[in-house]
C-alpha cells in the first residue's frame, strides 16, 4: 500500500522530494489503521489526503529602494479543511518552492489535528529573501504579495501565520494591506502585535511547547530536564525560546547556529547571553559568529560543505532540540547523537530528521518527539489567538501559558494512547501520525465525498 501511494505521488510530482518524504513517513505509520478500517481504503482516503484541496501560485512584482523592479513567486497550499479553516504559516526564503510548501502543508494537517483545536492545514510563502532588505522594501513586497493572497483567505476560510522569514514586521505589513483591501478588521492573520489583536506567548509558543513536550516524555521515565546538557540548532524565534524555556527548567543549553555555522558554549547559554542573541538576531540581524566574538570562551565552527555530517550534533549531551529547518539531521548525525549519550530528541523544526535518522532514534529506544507533535505549540497558540480575536478578548500571559501546557500535555497523551492502541507502545512517531490521521479521516468520512 505504501509503495502504491508513493508511486502515484512520485509520478505526479517527481521533483518534490520533501513532499515524498512526508507522505512516506505518514503512510508507513498508518498502515495498521487502514488494515483495521477497510472502509478507509474503499473511500480512497489516502489518495484524497495527498492531493491539496487547492494550490494558488501567483506573481509578486515589487520595487526596491533604487527603483529596480523584482519579480518573485507567491504560493498558498490549502491542503485539507476537514476539521476547520486552513491554518499554517507563510515562509519567505529563497529555498521556497511548491514541493517544500506541500510537505509543510501536509504535515500541518496532522499537527493541527493533534492540538485539539478546530484547524485544517495549509502553508504558503514566497522565494523572496527578506535578509538585507530595508523595511520599506519588505513593506512593498508584503503589500504586493497580499494584493493577490487576500482573494483566497479569510477568518473562516484560511488564516495564515508567520514562519521562516515572516515575523511581526512582515505580519504587520501583510495585515495592513489585507485590512485596506477588504475594509474589515478581522482575525485573518495570527502572529500580530499585541496592541492590535496579537496573543501573549505567540512568539514563544513553538519553543516553549517543544520543551514542555520533552518534559512530558522524560516524566514517563521519572526524569526531569534539570541539569540536562542540551544541543539546540538554529538561532531564530524557535531556538531562542527553546533556550529560554530550558533555562526555566534549569537545563543547560550549549549550542546555537545559523546558516553560516554554530557556536558551542561549554559554560552554557545563560539569560544574559540569550539576551545578546536576541538583540543580535532580532534587531541587528547579525550572524551567530558574533556570539564567539562577544564571549571568547565559546567555540565558533563555520559551515564546512565538505563534511558529511553537522558537528553541532557531535557533542556529548543529554537532549537535542533541532530547531532550524527540514532534514538538518542526517543518518550520520543521528548516529553521533546516540553515540554521544543523547537520550531525548525533541523536534522544534518541521521534519528536521531524515527517515534513516528517525529509524536510528527509534531502534535506539531513545525518547523521540516528532515535529508534528513536539512543535505544535506554535500553531496551538495561533489557534488561541484566533479564539481571542473572535471573542474580542485578550488573555493574560499566565492564561495562555496554562492553556499551552494543557495542549502539549494532551498531545503527548494522545500520541501515547494511539501508539499503544496500534501495537507500538512508547513510539511517539507512530502515535502522532496515527492520532492525527484518524481525527482528520473520521471528519472526512462524516462529510462525504467532497
Amino acid at each position: 500500500m505504501k509503495a502504491d501511494i508513493l508511486k502515484v505521488v512520485m509520478e505526479k510530482d517527481p521533483n518534490q522530494r520533501e513532499f515524498h518524504q512526508a507522505v512516506g513517513e505518514v503512510v508507513e505509520s498508518i498502515l495498521p489503521v487502514l488494515d483495521r478500517n477497510p472502509e478507509y481504503r474503499k473511500a480512497k482516503i489516502l489518495e484524497r489526503l495527498v492531493e491539496p484541496d487547492r494550490v494558488v501560485l501567483f506573481r509578486v512584482s515589487w520595487m526596491d529602494d533604487r527603483g529596480e523592479i523584482h519579480v518573485n513567486r507567491g504560493f498558498r497550499v490549502q491542503m485539507n479543511n476537514a476539521i476547520g479553516p486552513y491554518k499554517g504559516g507563510l515562509r519567505f526564503h529563497p529555498s521556497v518552492n511548491l514541493g517544500i510548501l506541500k510537505f509543510l502543508a501536509f504535515e500541518q494537517v496532522f499537527k493541527n489535528a493533534l492540538t485539539t483545536l478546530p484547524m485544517g492545514g495549509g502553508k504558503g510563502g514566497s522565494d523572496f529573501d527578506p535578509k538585507g532588505k530595508s523595511d520599506n522594501e519588505v513593506m512593498r513586497f508584503c503589500q504586493s504579495f497580499m494584493g493577490e493572497l487576500f482573494r483566497h483567505i479569510g477568518p473562516h476560510t484560511d488564516v495564515p501565520a508567520g514562519d521562516i522569514g515572516v515575523g511581526a514586521r512582515e505580519i504587520g505589513y501583510l495585515y495592513g494591506m489585507y485590512k485596506k483591501l477588504v475594509n474589515e478588521f478581522t482575525g485573518v492573520l495570527t502572529g500580530k502585535n499585541l496592541n492590535w489583536g496579537g496573543s501573549l506567548i505567540r512568539p514563544e509558543a513553538t519553543g516553549y511547547g517543544s520543551v514542555y513536550f520533552a518534559a512530558e516524555m522524560l516524566a514517563t521515565k521519572n526524569k526531569t530536564l534539570e541539569g540536562c546538557v542540551c544541543l539546540v540548532s538554529g538561532s531564530g524565534n524557535v531556538a531562542q525560546h527553546t533556550v529560554e524555556k530550558l533555562l526555566d527548567f534549569n537545563a543547560k543549553p550549549v549550542t546555537l547556529s545559523d546558516s553560516s555555522g554554530y557556536i558551542f558554549d561549554e559554560e552554557g547559554i545563560d539569560r544574559d547571553k540569550l539576551a545578546f542573541v536576541k538583540r543580535l538576531k532580532n534587531v541587528k540581524r547579525g550572524r551567530i559568529k558574533a556570539y564567539a566574538e562577544k564571549y571568547p570562551h565559546a567555540l565558533y565552527t563555520p559551515v564546512d560543505p565538505a563534511l558529511d555530517y553537522n558537528p553541532l550534533w557531535d557533542h556529548s549531551a543529554d537532549c537535542a532540540f533541532p530547531s532550524a529547518t527540514q532534514n538538518e539531521i542526517n543518518e550520520k548525525d543521528a548516529r553521533n547523537l546516540v553515540k554521544n549519550g543523547v537520550k531525548v530528541v525533541c523536534e522544534g523544526a518541521n521534519m528536521p530528521t531524515v527517515p534513516e535518522g528517525v529509524d536510528i532514534f527509534l531502534d535506539s529506544h531513545i525518547l523521540y518527539g516528532p515535529g508534528k507533535a513536539a512543535n505544535a505549540g506554535g500553531v496551538s497558540v495561533s489557534g488561541l489567538e484566533m479564539t481571542q480575536n473572535s471573542m474580542r478578548l485578550s488573555w493574560t500571559r499566565e492564561e495562555v501559558d496554562k492553556r499551552l501546557k494543557m495542549i502539549m500535555h494532551s498531545i503527548h497523551q494522545t500520541c501515547l494512547n494511539a501508539a499503544e492502541a496500534y501495537g507500538s507502545p512508547g513510539n511517539y512517531f507512530k502515535g502522532a501520525n496515527i492520532a492525527g490521521f484518524v481525527k482528520v479521516v473520521e471528519a472526512m468520512m462524516d462529510q462525504g465525498l467532497v
